[in-house]
This record gives structure tokens, C-alpha cells and sequence, in this order.
């Protein structure tokens, strides 16, 4: 394992600096850091950069980053159906940061879920929401299949091996590339679960036309002060208004199997909107109630 991981760390072309290294994972699994063809950016819609609240966030520094984490977690079981957790990070964030300040991998780790982490470089340290090539019809299909093509090469995969379920996970500014590829991405069929850590500002249409059809959970945790309280009552209060397996609750209060149980979940956190994925290990408890299978 550990020179088919070299294999892939040398195909890495980022020079990471002591500021932005990514944290050390070896005693949860191993992370692979590499560059896409297929990653979000750079892209044509922000050739020119991005203009946010009077200042502009050049193309250079903050849209050039075609960095993609994948994530190994010990103990996994590379089978001929391969499942995957993709993560979207938010405002003013990078993938290293994402990884130390949000413990994704030891997450999935101390889950049992078998399964592979990607996060990939969304605006790099930037106020902006877009998703690049992922927002373009077909963007994630080819992202998945690069993914599955860079495992495969490092004979981390079978060279047969296929993707299985998928959990698409955004935070914050996340939300936008989700909703893209809901709607136009590709590979729909096999995105078994979406999950809003305080995400939901908009495109909440494309969140119920995903779930009401023949998908998985749509989970979203929403807090007081992060701007997606009016959006997840709303929809909460519209599938009130349906059949809809619905809980909503306080995180508080939250009985586990309700996790299973229901096709919609709405979880109002008392949290800091950067402590909702952490703090209370929520992504691990997603993780260990999804259709994932445990690492056996």
C-alpha cells in the first residue's frame, strides 16, 4: 500500500506551504493528494477572477487550484463496487484547511463505513460559492471518472472496479456545486444521499426534485445565525404539507434511529455555523447511519 500511495502522492504538482500543509492521517488511513483535469477550477466563469463585497479575488490565486484529497480509511475493502463521500468546503476555505478543521477522515475512520473521502479544491480562500467544471452538464460524471481512473492506477482499485453508492456533503457555500450536480451532473442514480451542514441558502428546489425521487436521505443541520434558518423552515413546512417520512428536530434532541428511519431530516443546531460538521462529530454520526456498508 505504501508505494502504491507514493505513486500517487508523486503525481501531486502543489507545493504545499507550513500554512496550508494538510494534517497528518496515517494513523486513520492514508490521503492522497493529487490534481484533476476534471477538478472545479480553473474554469472559464472565473477567468477574470470573482468581485465579492468590493473586492476582487484574482483568477490567479484564487481559482488556479485543481487540488483533489482522496481518502483512504484503514482497514478499507476495495471490492468490485467501490462507494464514495464526496465533501464540498465552503467560503474562505481550502482543502487542507477543510481536512484539519473539520476531522472528515477521522470521521470516516472511527465510522467503520467502508468507503473513500474525496474533497476537492473548491474557490480557493474565497467568498464564492461556485462550483466550476462541476456545475457543467456532465462535470461530475467526468470528476467521478477521473477518481476512479487515478485509484485504478495506483492499483488502490481493480481495474473493473466500478462506483457505487455516492453521498454528496457540502458546508456552508457547498450547497451551490450540490445543487449543480443534482441537476445536470451526471451519475444521478447513484447518489444515494445529500447532506446541508448549514448549506441550505438556495436551490432549494433542486434538493426536493433529487429527493422526491427514487433516492436516499436529504439531511440538513441548520443553526440560528448562518443565513439558512428561513430556507430549512420553509422547506420544512412544505414537506409538512406532503407524505413526506419528515423529522424535524434540535440536534439536542436527536433519537439516532430517527437517522434511519426517515427520508428527511432537519436538525436545528444551537452550534457556531463553523462547528456543525465537528463539534458534535455529526459527520461521523451521517456516516454511520447511511447506506454504507461497515468496513468488516
Amino acid at each position: 500500500m505504501k508505494e502504491i500511495l507514493l505513486f500517487l502522492l508523486l503525481s501531486a504538482r502543489l507545493a504545499w506551504s507550513a500554512e496550508t500543509a494538510p494534517p497528518d492521517l496515517h494513523p486513520f488511513g492514508q490521503l492522497v493528494l493529487t490534481n484533476f483535469a476534471s477538478a472545479p477550477f480553473p474554469h472559464p466563469s472565473r477567468a477574470q477572477g470573482h468581485r465579492y463585497d468590493g473586492t476582487n479575488y484574482d483568477a490567479a490565486t484564487h481559482y488556479q487550484d485543481s487540488t483533489v484529497a482522496l481518502f483512504i480509511p484503514k482497514g478499507f475493502r476495495a471490492g468490485p463496487q467501490v462507494d464514495f463521500v464526496i465533501h464540498f468546503h465552503g467560503w474562505r476555505h481550502t482543502v487542507a484547511g477543510t481536512l484539519q478543521q473539520y476531522q472528515l477522515a477521522e470521521q470516516l475512520t472511527a465510522s467503520g463505513r467502508n468507503a473513500i473521502l474525496i474533497v476537492p479544491e473548491g474557490p480557493h480562500d474565497a467568498p464564492d460559492s461556485a462550483g466550476g467544471k462541476l456545475e457543467d452538464a456532465g462535470g461530475f460524471q467526468r470528476f467521478m471518472a477521473e477518481a476512479l481512473a487515478v485509484l485504478k492506477a495506483g492499483n488502490v482499485l481493480s481495474n473493473d472496479a466500478v462506483t457505487g453508492q455516492i453521498i454528496l456533503s457540502g458546508h456552508s457555500g457547498g450547497y451551490q456545486v450540490i445543487a449543480g450536480i443534482l441537476d445536470r451532473g451526471g451519475l444521478t442514480q447513484s447518489i444515494r444521499e445529500v447532506w446541508l451542514f448549514d448549506a441550505l441558502y438556495a436551490h432549494s428546489d433542486s434538493f426536493l426534485t433529487w429527493a422526491a425521487g427514487d433516492s436516499g436521505r436529504l439531511l440538513n443541520i441548520y443553526t440560528d445565525h448562518g443565513g439558512t434558518r428561513a430556507n430549512s423552515e420553509a422547506m420544512i413546512a412544505t414537506l409538512r404539507g406532503t407524505n413526506a417520512s419528515l423529522v424535524a428536530t434540535n440536534e439536542t434532541s436527536l433519537n439516532l434511529a430517527d437517522l434511519t428511519s426517515h427520508h428527511y431530516v432537519f436538525l436545528h443546531s444551537n452550534l457556531a455555523h463553523n462547528d456543525v460538521v465537528a463539534r458534535h462529530h455529526t459527520f461521523q454520526q451521517f456516516l454511520e447511519t447511511s447506506c454504507l456498508s461497515p468496513i468488516r
